[in-house]
């Protein structure tokens, strides 16, 4: 047994879910793990995020955030903060994207995503938490230039020194609104769908733990252009239409050219993420979720607002989207 093995099994003894069957869970792209207590007095989910690499904090604070406002934050019914353990409610397995991929729920798929724009209209009009990172521009160029250095490596120094100067024109577009809760990960794999809770709280919420203070776009660009699953363009232009009918604060010209500019800025980063994932960890599982995400910055790139973008790529990198 492992000093790690022994920190959980204390852990768990103590949390009174000594006896309980453990049954790993799918996790995410990090080195958080998760396991479903199966056999204890109630049904808990236990998060173990090693604390060398990753700090439980944010999580628990985010969390305890999100339940005070009335979302459906997983309850945390113990942590041990130090330990990078926590033990939380377990809303269930019916995942937006499995909800509809397996149809193991009668839904439309119109319903859920409506209530999860729903969620954020009102999740980005509250106070955020205090001590929030700020996603800011150095912040947003550094998540960029992850692309160029995984996923284009291969380019010249002064090609990827132009490709951050185009960033560092068009960051200043995104800033449309009021800076507020930026989810960062909001999409058909971090979202629940609990139809027996009412309101706002049927939209079951999952890894939050990265939440930033920054532009409300950001965070319908995440559910609205996922890597891992189509949203065809008619609905996903019918939800943009829903939220900026419930933000009639904003521009809406204005927010459509940021929600353009951070697709691309997110599509970036993400196909360098999956680069690293597979050279680096040998996660190579991402590298299929590639193509549909060169599909969304081709669609990202034929906004007029991003002309010089698209012609970087045209002139150092063609997307070569699979047909």
């Amino acid at each position: 047994m492992t000093s790690r093995d022994a920190t959980l099994s204390t852990f768990l003894e103590v949390n009174g879910q000594g006896r309980a069957l453990r049954k790993r869970l799918a996790g995410d792209a990090s080195v958080r793990r998760y396991e479903r207590l199966i056999g204890g007095p109630v049904p808990m989910v236990l998060m173990d995020c090693p604390p060398d690499l990753l700090d439980v904090g944010p999580f628990l604070c985010i969390a305890k955030w999100l339940r005070r406002c009335g979302f459906s934050a997983p309850l945390i019914f113990a942590a041990d903060e130090e330990a990078g353990l926590a033990l939380m409610e377990d809303l269930g397995d019916d995942l937006f994207n499995r909800v509809l991929s397996e149809g193991v729920r009668s839904v439309d798929e119109t319903e859920l995503y409506g209530a999860a724009v729903d969620v954020l209209v009102v999740l980005q009009a509250l106070e955020p938490p205090d001590d929030l990172p700020a996603y800011d521009d150095d912040k947003m160029l550094e998540e960029v230039g992850r692309f160029t250095r995984w996923y284009a490596s291969r380019l010249s120094e002064r090609a990827k020194a132009d490709f951050l100067d185009i960033w560092r024109e068009l960051l200043p577009l995104v800033r449309v609104g009021p800076a507020a809760f930026v989810y960062v990960d909001y999409h058909a794999d971090n979202l629940l769908w609990l139809p027996e809770r009412e309101g706002l709280a049927r939209v079951g919420l999952l890894d939050f733990q990265d939440g930033r203070l920054g532009p409300p776009a950001y965070d319908l660009v995440s559910l609205l252009e996922d890597a891992r699953r189509d949203v065809p363009p008619a609905l996903a232009e019918a939800m943009v239409e829903r939220y900026l009918a419930a933000r009639p604060d904003l521009d809406a010209e204005a927010f459509r050219v940021a929600y353009a500019v951070l697709g691309a800025q997110r599509n970036c980063k993400i196909l360098g993420l999956f680069s690293r994932l597979a050279i680096e960890d040998g996660k190579t599982q991402y590298l299929a979720l590639q193509d549909r995400v060169r599909v969304h910055l081709q669609r990202d790139l034929a906004h007029p607002s991003l002309a010089a973008l698209a012609t970087w790529f045209d002139d150092h990198l063609l997307l070569n989207i699979a047909s």
